[in-house]
């Protein structure tokens, strides 16, 4: 069935995600207050049509990981969600059963993290599906977790596991063989890491999500903060189907350290705060590890192998251009 008309759509479709200061989605813009005595983060992404996704993959889940990957962002500034905008851009191809599934991953989630919509927009394209969609959060005056502000001798950690997104999504195109589903459903729906990153207000000194690469998102934090890195490659956890992955193609650790779409947070802290640390991941019930420190230097990440050599890489990450 084709798309009904732009204002039938939002009425069938959005207007049930809609939560206070959205208006009903009546007007043309959206009235926020924030909670007394916080700040607005505000962060925004887009997911593009067999650059983020797949045509095949469900509606239902592209909604959710659309959502999911702002939600990273905000985890990473330690943040907690508030509400979000929301651009649809849709080809005559996608009919109202694509529509309604979309809608309905986006109140899933919406139900599980605790925010609603405040407006957006939906047009028409030749194709293919574009998705855009901007996120609020807030933060205590002061405190939101930012990408500089590590110091050299810190240690270097990261929560979760590292790989599962470029695997899940080979897995997804038939490259990589994944039985109960598991790679492909971390590349489809990803965690983000909230409670762990409220948590780690005042005791990381940077933060930022895993969204382009291992590697390359730790020269992004070193730059940040004026510092090289020591990257353990040996200490990175690996997801049980990454591991065995590894273990039929040796040599291949670069893929994972490199790869992309793992939405875990990295992040930095002194050695006096490792205790800290892990016992508010544990009642996070967010597994974390330690897998490098920090370095006088220009950014320069250096990868070392178990015996301590420098692992060569052919890329640090994921880059549109």
């Amino acid at each position: 069935m084709t798309l009904p008309p732009e204002f039938d759509l939002i009425d069938r479709y959005f207007r049930p995600l809609a939560g206070p200061g959205a208006l009903d989605l009546a007007d043309d813009a959206a009235l926020l207050r924030p909670p007394p005595g916080r700040e607005l983060v505000l962060a925004a992404d887009a997911m593009v049509e067999n650059v983020h996704f797949l045509p095949d993959d469900p509606a239902e889940t592209i909604g959710r990981k659309l959502l999911r990957t702002n939600l990273s962002d905000l985890a990473a500034m330690g943040a907690v969600p508030l509400g979000y905008l929301l651009t649809v851009a849709l080809p005559p191809g996608r009919g109202v059963d694509w529509l309604a599934g979309f809608a309905a991953g986006l109140a899933e989630d919406q139900r599980r993290f605790a925010l609603s919509i405040l407006g957006g927009d939906t047009v028409s394209t030749a194709g293919p599906v574009s998705l855009s969609l901007t996120i609020l959060g807030h933060v205590a005056p002061g405190t939101a977790l930012r990408r500089g502000g590590a110091g050299i001798g810190q240690d270097l950690w990261v929560s979760g596991s590292i790989g599962d997104g470029v695997l899940g999504l080979r897995a997804r195109r038939g490259e990589v063989a994944d039985p109960q589903g598991r790679l492909a459903g971390r590349y489809q729906l990803p965690q983000p890491r909230l409670g762990l990153g409220q948590a780690l207000v005042g005791l990381a000194t940077a933060a930022m999500d895993v969204s382009d690469g291992l590697v390359q998102d730790l020269g992004h934090l070193c730059r940040a903060s004026r510092c090289g890195a020591v990257l353990d490659a040996a200490a990175v956890p690996l997801s049980v189907p990454a591991a065995a992955w590894l273990r039929e193609h040796p040599g291949r650790l670069g893929d994972l350290l490199t790869g992309g779409d793992d939405y875990e947070l990295l992040f930095a802290a002194p050695p006096e705060r490792a205790a800290e640390i892990a016992g508010r991941a544990e009642a996070c019930a967010t597994p974390v590890a330690r897998i490098g420190h920090l370095v006088p230097g220009d950014s320069t990440v250096t990868v070392r192998d178990r015996s301590g050599r420098v692992m060569p890489l052919g890329r640090s990450g994921w880059s549109h251009f």
